[in-house]
């Protein structure tokens, strides 16, 4: 019984990195003041490219670089329509989810079933993983885990702690006084749709890299969209983020644990998004002054307005 233990929650640590990765990403963005529902077709872009990259030069981590840079990239096609353009950034997202769901689709169909045989191995700390329990469970992850703690804490600690980090959050909330102060708040929020993207890309190089290691089209099978829930879930808050990320790691790996018992496996593969439903059905029911939420998210600003 302990082993199943120790396993299921292993396994809901590795479940949950790509959804810390794309959180955190998507935080540092809508704290800019842009909400980006791109993130689905930016993580297809990543686990594309990360694959392809790494099949054809042996080097994961090359794999890794180019799928930031493409989700990077990618990116700009939001920053632009929601930036410079000041178009409907709910659009906007939604269109770039397509695109990238599509081109992906595309890119990888001669990749489709040929399996990776570059392996990202486990990182086994010393000492540390020897510690009872914990031992096994945290510290015996492969490097896209520790990666994504350690970015998650460090977007925590430069969004409250730094300079820059307060002024992209004061984008977020009042543009104009930001302007006021010297803020180049165009500037700013590309910066921010940038940074998301790539962390975006990350969490789509983690799932076909190094959790299964092989590349299907709609591999991503709705986590961007989790992301997104999960960013309103930790209050737009990246430390937050880190254990909702893994609570929602669990609910993927609990429907294969119930499968034995006889329930439906199209029920169980539900359960994941049903326990999003939910969790935005909640939330909703809160004071929305108590939320945390960028009082100006998803609100278009015109450098000089008055």
């Amino acid at each position: 019984m302990e082993d199943i233990i120790i396993l299921t929650l292993h396994r809901a640590m590795v479940a949950g990195t790509p959804l810390l990765l794309a959180t955190t990403g998507e935080v540092i963005c809508e704290r800019s003041g842009i909400l980006n529902l791109g993130v689905e077709g930016v993580m297809a872009m990543g686990a594309v490219v990360a694959f392809i990259v790494t099949m054809t030069t042996g080097h994961p981590w090359l794999g890794v670089l180019a799928a930031i840079a493409t989700g990077m990239i990618f990116s700009i096609i939001h920053a632009f329509a929601s930036v410079t353009l000041q178009a409907n950034q709910v659009v906007s997202g939604l269109a770039l989810t397509m695109l990238g769901l599509g081109f992906s689709g595309m890119l990888g169909k001669p990749y489709v079933g040929k399996p990776l045989s570059i392996k990202m191995g486990d990182w086994v700390i010393p000492w540390l993983s020897d510690i009872p329990w914990l031992g096994k469970i945290l510290f015996t992850q492969g490097p896209f885990f520790y990666l994504a703690i350690f970015l998650a804490l460090i977007s925590w600690f430069f969004l409250e702690r730094t300079r820059l980090g307060i002024q992209i959050r004061s984008t977020g909330e009042n543009p104009k006084a930001a302007e006021t102060q010297g803020v180049n708040v165009s500037r700013l929020r590309y910066l921010s749709v940038l940074i998301g993207g790539g962390f975006s890309a990350l969490a789509g190089a983690h799932l076909s890299i190094s959790y299964s290691k092989s590349w299907i089209e709609g591999m991503t099978a709705g986590r961007g969209w989790i992301a997104i829930a999960l960013t309103i879930f930790a209050l737009w808050n990246p430390g937050r983020a880190i254990w909702a990320a893994f609570l929602f790691g669990g609910f993927f790996v609990v429907q294969y644990l119930l499968q034995p018992l006889g329930i439906s496996p199209s029920f169980l593969a539900m359960l994941p998004y049903i326990a999003t439903l939910l969790i935005l059905l909640l939330i909703s029911l809160k004071d929305p002054r108590k939320l945390n939420a960028p009082a100006m998210l998803a609100e278009p600003y015109k450098r000089g307005e008055r």
